[in-house]
């Protein structure tokens, strides 16, 4: 069972004029730093539509280029995608949801593997946590307590 945890901006938290520095909330998706760049950007892209459509209020309004054509909006608060090493990053996850206030999206190489999403239900079912191998994972949060999860990686190279 997974516990249902809100992790977003109130209306008026949002501020597209300020640096993203400034944002209450912090997101950062941390990629398996040996995985080649297709699977490094698949699994990077996966964890952020998922942020994406849980964060409230993290999406800036649509732009509007001087042809009249809309672009639709983007993180206003920014994210740093990141990269670690296999171990650390299943450590990062699992210190990340035992934080409140923190929403985890992980992308297990099971994601990766399966070409069917009810098999891709079935596996994840049927593996315990600490053996799921987190290819990439996404935090939102404090700032504070997002810095402390992570540390001082290194952006994706």
């Amino acid at each position: 069972m997974t516990e249902e945890r809100f992790v977003g901006f109130a209306p008026e938290e949002i501020d597209t004029a300020a640096p993203t520095r400034s944002a209450r909330l912090k997101w950062v998706v941390v990629v398996q730093q040996d995985l080649p760049a297709g699977r490094a950007v698949n699994a990077a892209a996966c964890v952020a539509a998922a942020i994406g459509a849980g964060v409230q209020g993290l999406l800036g309004p649509d732009a509007v280029d001087a042809d009249g054509s809309a672009h639709p909006g983007l993180p206003w608060a920014g994210c740093s995608v990141l990269s670690a090493p296999a171990a650390q990053l299943a450590a990062i996850r699992a210190k990340a949801a035992g934080s409140d206030g923190v929403l985890v999206v992980d992308m297990p190489e099971a994601g990766q593997l399966t070409r069917v999403y009810d098999e891709y239900l079935e596996v994840v079912g049927d593996t315990v946590s600490d053996a799921l191998n987190p290819l990439a994972v996404a935090l939102v949060g404090p700032r504070n307590r997002v810095d402390r999860i992570v540390g001082r990686l290194p952006l994706l190279a």
